[in-house]
C-alpha cells in the first residue's frame, strides 16, 4: 500500500466530518437556532433595562418617605403600605433567569404592580397638605418618580416587544423543533391588566390648591 492510498481514508473521513459539521450549520440556521440566539439575547438586554428602571424607583422611595414623615398628622397607613411594598418587590431577586420561570415572573410583577398602586395613592394623599405641596425638595421628587415611572413604561414595552418576537418563534414550525431540542422554553410577560396598573404614571400638578 503507498503513502497516497494509506492517506485517502483519513482524508474522506475529515471531508465527512466538514460536510456533516456545514450541513449541520446549514440546517440550524433554517430551523431558526441563529435567530433563537438573537432574540434571546435581545430579551435578556430588554429584561436588564426594565430591572435597572424598578431599582432607580426603588431608590427613589427611602428620600420620598423620609420627607413625608416631617409632615405632621400624614397618613401613616398610606406611608406604611408604601414601605411594605416596596419591602416586599425588592425581596425577591431578579435575576436574569426569572424570566424562564412564570411564577417567579408572576410574583415579581405583582409585588412591582403593589408597589405602584401605593405609590399613587401616597402622591394623590399628598395634595392633602399644602406644607408638602410647597417643600421644593419633595416637588424634586414627584418629578423624579414620575420621569422613572415613564422610564418603566417604556423599557416594560420594549421588553414586552422583545418576548412577543421570541415567543412567536419559539411557537412557529418549524423552527418550534428548534426550540424543544434546544430547550428554548416560551416567556413569560407582563399582563395587560399589570401594564395598565403602571402605565398612568404619578401626575404632577402643582396648580392644585
Amino acid at each position: 500500500m503507498t503513502a497516497a492510498s494509506s492517506l485517502l481514508p483519513c482524508l474522506l473521513r475529515r471531508l465527512a466530518l466538514f460536510l456533516g459539521a456545514a450541513s449541520l450549520a446549514l440546517s440550524l440556521t433554517g430551523c431558526g437556532y441563529n435567530d433563537f440566539q438573537r432574540l434571546d439575547e435581545q430579551t435578556k438586554s430588554a429584561w436588564s433595562e426594565v430591572l435597572n428602571q424598578y431599582q432607580r424607583r426603588s431608590d427613589l422611595i427611602p428620600n420620598i418617605v423620609a420627607t413625608v414623615k416631617g409632615e405632621a398628622a400624614f397618613e401613616q397607613d398610606t406611608l406604611t403600605r408604601v414601605v411594605e411594598a416596596r419591602a416586599k418587590a425588592t425581596s425577591i431577586q431578579a435575576t436574569p433567569e426569572l424570566v424562564n420561570n412564570p411564577e417567579a415572573f408572576n410574583k415579581f410583577q405583582q409585588a412591582q404592580g403593589e408597589l405602584s398602586g401605593a405609590l399613587s395613592r401616597l402622591m394623590m394623599v399628598t395634595e392633602n397638605y399644602p406644607n408638602l405641596k410647597a417643600n421644593q425638595g419633595f416637588q424634586d421628587l414627584r418629578v423624579q418618580l414620575e420621569g422613572t415611572e415613564n422610564r418603566i413604561t417604556v423599557a416594560r414595552n420594549r421588553y414586552i416587544k422583545a418576548v412577543q418576537d421570541y415567543n412567536v418563534l419559539a411557537r412557529s414550525f418549524p423552527s418550534n423543533l428548534t426550540a424543544m431540542v434546544f430547550s428554548y422554553q416560551v416567556k413569560p410577560t407582563f399582563t395587560v391588566q399589570n401594564e395598565a396598573q403602571i402605565s398612568t404614571p404619578p401626575t404632577v400638578d402643582f396648580g392644585k390648591k
